[in-house]
């Protein structure tokens, strides 16, 4: 049987990452509303931007699906029929639930709106999968915990959609269901606050010896015990694929333009190698690269062969790594004069090697050799946020193309 071309699914925090994700190669995007999901500091969408995506994804013959995977209490449900009435409205192509609850009232009242299974259920067994899809269900978005013998007897074993996390941030309880920012911060993280209490410094204090805390790591520094590495299934795509499973996720709500941007292309493109030559495929590195040019942890392939491995947790620090930095958003090119007009995104000087990441096809480098503010007045560097400036460019470069230079490079003075 021919293998079905699985859907890319990438995050979107607001209106640009979601442009973005799809210009960038996604074939669906997820994001929140301001009430019901789970990222109440993740830059949510008021209900004209939700309107505002939906009408830009179906354009580009794209889907939305809106997270209304909260956790409620009693009195967070006033409402909830309301806005899910007005999702249904927009044509919002189905939404993620995770309370059976919330599950029954949108039955109920927008029968004709599909619903995913949130990961938050926690779906690790074909039992469970079937359950949902008996209740209605037209997707089950699978634990992270669940390995790859599991999963391909998953779908062996059950009809619903299948949809897996690829990459993105892992979290130290199961699936995400924390009390750690709970018990911390009083923040909910099942209701949308969580505190990242698990990317704190931790040390071991004795009941008896209070006030003496002893480091878990013996350098001293005490660790970061619950600190977990993202998760990357890059390398084993080929396997991910052949699994079966219908959608491939990415995670990163909160995470940055350039993140939505690099991560998807770099998955759109592996994908797409794969189904031209199945057979022959394998991993290029520029892929791999283009996941570490991005603001990330070190990464591990999490519970995919039936770990984690010994050394998925990071204990010396919670600190990112990236190896490319975002300098700048290509918003126009007048082809007479060879300019393109950029919106700065962090500060750049002439002189300096410059990357450009166009939404489709290879990218190249240039040194920055000739720059302009909008008046046409030769400037030497752009120091200000989202200052708007005119950069000669060495070929002609697409609307939305990201500029951005090594990281690895020495600050400019």
């Amino acid at each position: 049987m021919k293998q079905k071309k699985p859907e890319l699914l990438a995050p979107a925090g607001n209106m640009e990452k979601l442009k973005m994700a799809i210009l960038y190669g996604a074939d669906a995007v997820y994001l929140g509303g301001e009430k019901y999901g789970l990222r109440a500091q993740g830059g949510n969408f008021s209900q004209q931007e939700m309107a505002e995506a939906v009408r830009f994804a179906h354009e580009r013959g794209k889907k939305i699906y809106v997270t209304v995977n909260v956790y409620p209490h009693n009195e967070e449900l006033a409402g909830l029929t309301d806005y899910l009435r007005f999702l249904r409205e927009i044509g919002a192509d189905a939404i993620l639930v995770s309370d059976l609850g919330v599950f029954s009232i949108a039955r109920e009242n927008v029968p004709d709106l599909p619903l995913h299974i949130s990961t938050q259920a926690n779906s690790i067994n074909h039992a469970a999968v079937n359950a949902w899809a008996r209740l209605g269900a037209e997707r089950v978005v699978l634990a992270r915990e669940v390995p790859l013998a599991d999963i391909r007897e998953i779908r062996r074993r059950c009809d619903v959609e299948l949809e897996l996390f690829v990459h993105g941030a892992m979290c130290i309880s199961y699936s995400g269901r924390c009390l750690m920012s709970n018990y911390f911060t009083g923040r909910d993280a099942n209701r949308g606050n969580c505190a990242q209490a698990c990317r704190w410094k931790y040390a071991l204090m004795e009941e008896t010896r209070p006030g003496q805390y002893f480091p878990v790591e013996e350098d001293g520094r005490g660790t970061y015990i619950f600190n977990s590495k993202d998760l990357c299934l890059m390398p084993f795509l080929a396997e991910v694929i052949e699994s079966g499973v219908d959608s491939l996720k990415i995670e990163g709500r909160m995470k940055s333009v350039h993140y939505a941007a690099s991560v998807t292309k770099a998955y759109r493109m592996a994908i797409d190698a794969y189904f031209d030559a199945p057979e022959t495929f394998s991993v290029n590195p520029v892929w791999t690269e283009e996941l570490d040019k991005v603001s990330h942890r070190a990464y591990t392939n999490g519970f995919f062969h039936g770990g984690p491995p010994s050394d998925a947790q990071i204990y010396s620090s919670s600190s990112y790594t990236q190896t490319s930095e975002f300098v700048g958003l290509a918003l126009d090119y007048d082809e007479s004069t060879g300019f393109a007009l950029v919106e700065q995104r962090n500060h750049m000087r002439v002189g300096e090697e410059i990357e450009i990441f166009p939404p489709r096809g290879e990218g190249w480098r240039q040194k920055l050799s000739e720059m302009t503010d909008e008046d046409g007045e030769a400037i030497e560097a752009a120091p200000h946020p989202q200052q708007h400036v005119r950069i000669r460019m060495e070929k002609p470069i697409e609307k939305y193309a990201i500029l951005r230079r090594d990281a690895r490079m020495e600050e400019w003075q």
